[in-house]
């Protein structure tokens, strides 16, 4: 009982050491219109090291407005992990690689997170 306590004492003491700013990671979407297209940039991103970590969320519906018409496709979802600092490099290589005439790069500020998770982040993508 004395070991799980000490460990469990121990990550306590270890998180709320590690300070955090809010916003300097940010979590950008980007949708796809079929799994090559979403696993062809999701490589590119991640080796060219504009994002840590990039999740693929297949079999999503977008409804949308597109020239005047209402439109229904199935698509794929890109969930990025980055620095903020990064989302217009992302964004410009996201334009440059996609079929889409209009690419959605969407990104929000990662206010809180795991520390270790939003440090290892830091240390995959390079300012």
């Amino acid at each position: 009982m004395y070991q799980v306590l000490r460990t469990v004492g121990l990550r306590a003491i270890s998180m709320a050491s590690e300070t955090y700013t809010a916003g300097m990671h940010s979590a950008a979407f980007v949708t796809c219109p079929n799994d090559k297209v979403a696993k062809d940039l999701a490589r590119g991103i991640v080796e060219k090291k504009l994002a840590a970590c990039v999740n693929i969320i297949p079999a999503i519906t977008s409804v949308y407005e597109w020239q005047g018409k209402i439109q229904e496709d199935s698509e794929v979802l890109l969930m990025i992990k980055t620095r903020s600092s990064k989302v217009p490099d992302l964004t410009e290589y996201v334009r440059a690689n996609h079929p889409y005439e209009v690419a959605e790069v969407i990104s929000l500020p990662i206010e809180q997170g795991n520390p270790p998770y939003l440090k290892w982040i830091l240390e995959v993508v390079p300012e």
